[in-house]
């Protein structure tokens, strides 16, 4: 038997626009690296294991400690990293894809990383969108898309801030 799902694991599932609105907003600034990239013709399935920025979470620290009495220690989860930000091992399955093209995005880099912004239904296609301009363009038969995580979040220092990064300082991860 399997280790029971952690009750923090997000799992959604993405049928329509609106859905798709929360997937790729749980989803922006997931680095994922172009070797874990891969579309399973005969499934028309298309994969991608990422890491994921913890935007629902809110950092223990920026809540007051808990003390039981004087001089004890407050206690946390052992996911909570005493106020650190989190990223996440993700795992994003697109079912019913029956065609693929990328532009900007070079998917023989296997050693590379992509930094994804948003995801994009236009008619039966579905954009994934880079920074830098790269798209990974998915041809669907009907949206049908399934975000997981998988195993434990570990703290990051950095923080994606769009506006810094827009004004010319560069992010790090």
């Amino acid at each position: 038997m399997g280790k029971p799902a952690n009750a923090n694991d997000m799992r959604l599932m993405a049928k329509d626009a609106e859905d798709l609105a929360i997937v790729a907003a749980c989803l922006q600034d997931a680095l994922v690296p172009i070797s874990e990239v891969q579309y399973l013709t005969g499934e028309q399935r298309f994969i991608m294991l990422l890491n994921r920025f913890r935007w629902e979470r809110q950092p223990a620290g920026r809540h007051a400690p808990t003390v039981a009495a004087k001089g004890d220690a407050s206690f946390h989860d052992a996911d909570d990293y005493h106020d650190t930000e989190q990223r996440i091992h993700c795992g994003l399955c697109i079912d019913k894809v029956t065609a693929v093209r990328s532009r900007g995005v070079d998917l023989k880099q296997r050693g590379k990383f992509l930094s994804l912004l948003t995801l994009q239904q236009d008619g039966d296609k579905l954009n994934l969108l880079f920074s830098g301009g790269g798209i990974i363009q998915l041809t669907v038969s009907e949206l049908s898309v399934f975000l997981k995580d998988m195993g434990e979040g570990w703290p990051t220092q950095w923080r994606p801030d769009h506006e810094r990064e827009g004004a010319g300082a560069k992010g790090r991860e």
